[in-house]
């Protein structure tokens, strides 16, 4: 098949990368988040990371639907609106935007992921911009996961 546009540089890019690593490709722009680029990124074991971000819709935000997870593993970025967060503080010493509702999709998220037998591991990382304090919002979602369904 011939792909045009990204997929037409990506592609060549995805086909040299080593095989006995992991890689990730995050997007900053919605246009490219579209069940061809999945498949591309799929066919070559590399994760879509899943983002929490002003700019990209979340997991379950998305309008086309289509399979995100792209690999063997998923990779989650809770990385917040820096600009807005920017304006209401600029300490990093306690929790400003209460994530509760966020977490708690993202959990229902990750527990469909641990029951799907393609997914081997989930890698997870948390931005001071996503709350104002990447230690509590750690902290509330697991306290989330671990409470009972």
């Amino acid at each position: 098949m011939r792909r045009s546009g990204p997929l037409a540089v990506l592609t060549p890019f995805l086909k040299k990368l080593p095989t006995d690593h992991k890689f990730v490709i995050e997007i900053r722009s919605k246009t490219w988040l579209d069940a061809r680029f999945a498949d591309v990124l799929r066919e070559y074991n590399v994760a879509l990371a899943l983002t929490d971000t002003s700019f990209v819709p979340r997991p379950w935000e998305m309008k086309e639907k289509f399979g995100l997870i792209t690999a063997d593993f998923a990779y989650v970025r809770w990385l917040g609106d820096r600009k807005k967060i920017g304006k209401q503080t600029t300490t990093w010493d306690k929790t400003i935007i209460d994530r509760e509702i966020d977490l708690k999709n993202w959990v229902e998220l990750f527990r469909r992921l641990v029951t799907d037998k393609d997914v081997r591991e989930i890698l997870a990382f948390m931005n001071n911009h996503y709350s104002d304090h990447a230690p509590a919002g750690v902290k509330l979602f697991l306290d989330l996961w671990n409470k009972k369904k």
